[in-house]
């Protein structure tokens, strides 16, 4: 997906919960290809704009799949505490 696009889907999929302005997207985009995690490529967009278009590595598959499991586990322990009475 593009910057644009990703933005969007973020938004859509947590229904309007998370947004993500492009002053956190970019800098986070650039830091994450920069190690390794994603590559960029520039592509036509669907209104014949150039655009950046970002997928993910196979060492960024990894790294979330890790970060996937330390935000469950986060979230276990914070549901935990909050059912304490």
């Amino acid at each position: 997906m593009h910057g644009w696009g990703i933005t969007l889907h973020i938004q859509q999929v947590s229904k309007d919960v998370l947004r993500v302005e492009e002053g956190s997207l970019y800098p986070a985009l650039h830091r994450m290809e920069q190690q390794g995690w994603i590559k960029a490529e520039w592509k036509m967009s669907e209104n014949n704009r150039r655009a950046r278009y970002y997928s993910l590595t196979r060492e960024g598959r990894k790294q979330l799949n890790t970060q996937e499991e330390s935000w469950e586990s986060v979230t276990r322990a914070v549901a935990a505490v909050l059912r304490f009475s």
